[in-house]
């Protein structure tokens, strides 16, 4: 067997679909700062300096809708108007209504009956983690594919890069990244770096080798270390050979076109839903965090190497009508799959109200995950090792 190639990509704030999933996040933060037990669902579709919004809404908080929109806007950096997208001159349209009664009527708890709150949407979750990428820079617990991390912290680098330093002026918001990693035949063990792959947008009269130049001086040894890179390690830069025109004016943007992007890059399976815009008790959004929660909280266990989970929800029930754990063959301690799908029903409250308490989801916490990935981010709740303990405890009494 030889060694296989495995690429994943990445987008930055300025691609015109995560422009669309920051506002809409934004609105959601917004309401749930005013009113936690808001109910949001709310899209938005960007083009030339117009702003669609569209959705509904339950909550007793009161939001101004076009000063979310034109901040978050000017915070990613669309400030010119020569972009054709821009913060001062952009219409917002607000088609955003009531939500129906349907939903509440199914979904909310009832302590008088003591109906638990029910998942707010059918469908099924994945959770992924795996020891490729086990720590950051500062030591701090990721567990994320390689071609993903490093796809993101290219695109999350240069947008930084662009906002605070001058060594590259011409740089503008919208860019895409893409990295290739090579994989021993086992297909779990990354060798090295094979291709990057950046399209960044940039003024007028820059010439592509200047480009490529400086993001092979600058930005790729802040990003990905040495011994992944070799003399046979590609970039790829602007490959059309100009980038000028760009942002939403260039291609339209729709909150949650970009899922892969946003998971895991394709290294475990996606059920389909889109995160952002949507309030915790959407298990599209909730269930998804929890998966992940599970997933690197087994493989920081030590109970696998490489795990992926699927839930899956029925709209108004709470609990869910399935639990799978596949871990690839790499369970540890004498443990199969089904000892595993066993510990985490034991060890997880996976009900819409038992995840969103214990991750504390009804906080306005989410604008930040609608860029550079909702996983692998140190900080977010759903990263945090405070089960693996207890995950340890469980397998001691399933592994004989």
């Amino acid at each position: 067997m030889s060694n296989y190639l495995f690429t994943s990509e990445s987008v930055s704030e300025g691609h015109p679909d995560k422009v669309a999933d920051q506002i809409s996040d934004a609105i959601l933060d917004a309401y749930l700062a005013q009113d936690p037990d808001s109910r949001v669902a709310v899209e938005t579709m960007v083009t030339t300096d117009i702003v669609i919004l569209a959705g509904e809404v339950r909550s007793k908080a009161d939001i101004y809708y076009e000063s979310i929109v034109r901040g978050v806007v000017r915070d990613i950096g669309y400030i010119y108007p020569d972009l054709r997208f821009c913060a001062d001159t952009l219409k917002v349209i607000n088609l955003v209504h009531d939500q129906s009664g349907d939903i509440a009527q199914g979904v909310d708890a009832d302590a008088s009956s003591g109906k638990p709150q029910g998942a707010g949407d059918q469908g099924m979750m994945f959770g992924f983690a795996c020891k490729e990428v086990e720590e950051d820079g500062q030591g701090n617990s990721v567990l994320m594919p390689m071609p993903l991390y490093y796809a993101h912290g290219l695109v999350r680098e240069l947008a930084r890069i662009r906002k605070n330093e001058s060594i590259m002026p011409y740089l503008r918001p919208d860019s895409k990244s893409q990295v290739t990693v090579e994989y021993g035949q086992t297909g779990r063990t990354p060798k090295r770096i094979d291709t990057i792959v950046i399209a960044t947008q940039h003024d007028a009269g820059v010439e592509r080798d200047q480009i490529k130049q400086d993001l092979n001086d600058h930005l790729l040894p802040r990003v990905i270390a040495d011994d992944l890179r070799d003399g046979e390690t590609k970039l790829i830069v602007n490959k059309t050979g100009q980038f000028i025109a760009g942002g939403p004016h260039a291609d339209a943007g729709l909150t949650g076109r970009k899922i892969i992007v946003d998971t895991y890059g394709g290294r475990g399976a996606h059920g389909g839903g889109a995160f952002s815009g949507k309030d915790p008790s959407k298990v599209d959004r909730s269930a998804a965090y929890a998966a992940r929660h599970v997933a690197k909280n087994l493989v920081a266990a030590d109970l696998a190497d490489m795990v992926e989970i699927q839930f899956a929800y029925v709209i108004g029930r709470a609990d869910p009508v399935s639990i799978f754990v596949d871990s690839f063959g790499t369970a540890k301690h004498g443990l199969c799959d089904h000892d595993l799908s066993k510990i985490v029903e034991s060890t997880f409250d996976l009900r819409p109200e038992g995840i969103i308490n214990h991750l504390g989801l009804k906080k306005p916490i989410y604008q930040q995950t609608a860029a550079y990935g909702h996983f692998g981010r140190i900080h977010l709740p759903w990263e945090q090792l405070d089960a693996v303990e207890k995950l340890q405890r469980y397998a001691g009494l399933h592994s004989g």
